[in-house]
Parts: structure tokens; C-alpha cells; sequence
């Protein structure tokens, strides 16, 4: 337990780091940009999120806490299936600049949600 705090601040640090990598990402999608291609984004973004998430998964073992046990966090982790498929309609498989955009939002709107489920510790997220 000694190094919760640690591990919880690089998994917040990690959050600020993928949206932020994704709302570039998703920029350049609905742009058409040829920056999309460099390698660094194509590879970043993987390393950041499974950093992201074997962070999350410490937390969950550090904290002997399963997704079914807290309401919050089975919903932060649908949130977070939906957001992974809604993000690649955003950055490659959405066929128009305009169905990227209106994916990219969403996604972002999902991310808020989630980060509201973490910090009120509930389903309904800022709502609560």
C-alpha cells in the first residue's frame, strides 16, 4: 500500500496523457492530416494506454477490489469499452471528416464520464 499514491498519480498522469494524444489524434482524423502516419502516433498511443490500464489493474490488486464489487467502476469500464470503439470510428474507421467528428465527441464525453465515475466514486458520474 505504501506506493498507492505512486501508482494512482502516474494512472491520472497516463488518463491526462491519452486524451490528450487522442484529441490531437482525432484533430488530425477530421483535418486529414498526413501527420497521422507518422509512426510515433501510431505506436504512442498503445504504449500510453496499456500503460494506462496496467496502472488500473495495480490499483485493482493493491486495493483488493474487483469491477463487479463497486458500481462505479464496472460502469467506468464499460464506459471505457465503449470509448476504445467509439475512438476508432474517430481516428480511422469513420468514412467522413464529419462521422470522425461527431465520434471524437463522444469519445471525449465518454472520457468525461469516466473521470467523473472515478472521482464521485458513482454510476452517475458528475451527476452524482
Amino acid at each position: 500500500m505504501e506506493h498507492y499514491f505512486v501508482i494512482k498519480h502516474l494512472h491520472v498522469t497516463a488518463a491526462v496523457l491519452s486524451i490528450t494524444l487522442f484529441v490531437v489524434r482525432a484533430w488530425w482524423s477530421v483535418r486529414e492530416s498526413p501527420r497521422l502516419n507518422a509512426r510515433w502516433v501510431r505506436v504512442l498511443p498503445h504504449l500510453i494506454d496499456t500503460a494506462l490500464l496496467g496502472l488500473g489493474v495495480t490499483l485493482l490488486m493493491l486495493l483488493s477490489i474487483w469491477p463487479w464489487q463497486l458500481p462505479w467502476l464496472g460502469a467506468k469500464l464499460l464506459a471505457l469499452l465503449a470509448y476504445i470503439g467509439i475512438g476508432t470510428f474517430a481516428i480511422k474507421r469513420g468514412k467522413t471528416p464529419q462521422t470522425r467528428a461527431v465520434a471524437a465527441l463522444v469519445a471525449i464525453v465518454l472520457f468525461a464520464y469516466m473521470v467523473g465515475a472515478a472521482i464521485r466514486h458513482s454510476p452517475l458520474s458528475w451527476l452524482a
